[in-house]
């Protein structure tokens, strides 16, 4: 133990105030000197570009600027390769202290499975809008004839419908079934007078218009089932849009049994 003997009160002044100044400078040391070197004060490393570089070069990578990483989220992006940064925290260019660590995203290898909207109804933008929401991708538009322009009228996936809420990968290609308006232009009404029903029925399915009522026509002198009148009438300047209904009449008294509306019983 060291003893410090005073003589007098100047003695014992001189002694407190080499102690002060010893711990002045002890304080000091520490905090200018030490501590800057332990933390390397002042001195700071430009974060390099880690975006599509793959997970197993980066710890070997950042060693070499004194820099480590930590992966803290995946996502997949399907035209990315699998493995490979995304994106980074702090940024490429930053000034971080060494050691620093840096976060990453990584591009998943396999998608997740998302569920399939419900698009039917939606106009066209809505839909891809939907799809991109979805973590989905617009395939083919199909255009069919239609009267509502660019409403999704089916949803289709390798040719097959596809049912809301089926579970596919991420990124997967819906095509979509859309009317394409043509149902709004004129045309003539076509001739179904001396058809048999069943003929009448394809042609007026195939021209985009609707079966209306069949009437029993048992005064006339035709082959039963035969169209003898139609409403609208085929003449000239007669037009009818796509989505009309057409009324028939055919020869017989009643309506053959394979267009008859079933049975309740």
């Amino acid at each position: 133990m060291v003893t410090i003997k005073t003589d007098s009160k100047r003695d014992l002044l001189i002694h407190i105030g080499i102690i002060v100044c010893l711990s002045a400078i002890i304080i000091l040391s520490f905090f200018f000197l030490y501590l800057p070197w332990q933390t390397h004060h002042g001195e700071s490393i430009t974060v390099p570009d880690l975006k599509g570089m793959k997970v197993e070069q980066l710890g070997s990578f950042l060693e070499e600027h004194d820099l480590r990483y930590e992966v803290q989220d995946s996502d997949y992006v399907s035209n990315l390769p699998p493995l490979s940064v995304k994106d980074q925290y702090p940024k490429a260019g930053s000034k971080v202290k060494q050691d620093r660590k840096i976060y990453v995203t990584i591009i998943a290898k396999n998608p997740p499975m998302v569920p399939m909207p419900n698009l039917v109804d939606f106009s066209l933008r809505s839909a891809q809008t939907t799809l991109q929401s979805f973590g989905l991708e617009l395939g083919q538009t199909i255009y069919k004839p239609d009267l509502c322009q660019n409403c999704v009228l089916g949803q289709q996936l390798n040719g097959q419908d596809i049912k809301p809420q089926t579970r596919i990968p991420k990124g997967t290609k819906i095509d979509l079934v859309v009317g394409d308006g043509a149902g709004n232009q004129e045309m003539d009404v076509p001739d179904l007078i001396g058809k048999t029903l069943e003929e009448a029925k394809a042609v007026i399915s195939g021209s985009g218009l609707v079966m209306g009522s069949i009437v029993p026509s048992p005064e006339s002198d035709k082959p039963a089932g035969t169209v003898v009148k139609q409403n609208p009438a085929s003449v000239a300047g007669n037009k009818v849009r796509m989505g009309e209904i057409v009324d028939l009449w055919i020869a017989g008294s009643e309506i053959p049994a394979q267009v008859q509306p079933p049975s309740n019983q």
